[in-house]
């Protein structure tokens, strides 16, 4: 059996790892941030205790035979269900959240290693994940950035100018529209509406498109 300072050691390991991954998400917002990672390879790590260790004392019961390893495998398939919370299906062709899935995925990987006394593997586990999530995604919008979508945030009087005016300016411009969307503004009497498109249009074009719609009457204020 372990000892308590041994134990503590390894689900601290587990909370601080978990962190420095957690911290990442944390800083774009994400709704899986810095205790959910935390709490998930700390978690993971008590489970993992408990698998090599919780069973201890029946091990001498005759015809009593254990599998360390199930418990703890438990963890790779059951966080799968945490994770599908974190992805969000905005329409048919764009879907976020699915690298916060990965990572929490990952930092129960993470914890199942600190909590079986790895800590070198966990360690550097924590910092390849840090580096992968951090250091790779400048170069990731680099090589695919037409994959990816911006979004232009129109601040406009509520009933004086129409989404499909908006659309036609746009596109006027050489902007592509992939999805307009219409949410209430904390002004009185105005609306948001998010304008969805591509990152592969070009910046002098984005910025026309800016232009054009702040002359447009009804249009308060334009965020890119």
């Amino acid at each position: 059996m372990l000892s308590h300072q041994e134990i503590i050691l390894r689900l601290v390991t587990a909370a601080v790892l978990g962190g420095i991954v957690g911290l990442e998400r944390e800083r774009l917002e994400w709704a899986a941030g810095l205790r959910t990672h935390m709490l998930v390879c700390v978690g993971a790590a008590l489970i993992m205790i408990v698998s090599q260790f919780g069973f201890a004392d029946v091990l001498g019961t005759p015809h009593v035979v254990l599998d360390p390893s199930r418990v703890a495998a438990q963890v790779v398939s059951g966080i799968g269900f945490l994770g599908a919370g974190t992805i969000l299906f905005l329409r048919q062709e764009v879907i976020r959240g699915l690298t916060t899935a990965a990572s929490l995925w990952t930092v129960a990987g993470v914890g199942l290693a600190a909590g079986g006394g790895l800590y070198m593997a966990a360690a550097t586990t924590t910092v390849l994940v840090v580096l992968i999530l951090a250091a790779v995604r400048p170069v990731e919008r680099r090589l695919f950035h037409r994959n990816h979508v911006k979004r232009l945030t129109v601040l406009v009087d509520r009933g004086s100018i129409s989404l499909l005016r908006l659309q036609n300016e746009l596109e006027s411009t050489g902007v592509s529209v992939q999805q307009i969307t219409l949410k209430l503004s904390d002004r009185p009497h105005s609306d948001l509406v998010d304008v969805t498109f591509l990152r592969s249009v070009q910046k002098e074009t984005i910025l026309d498109a800016v232009a054009r719609l702040k002359e447009l009457e009804g249009v308060i204020s334009v965020t890119l």
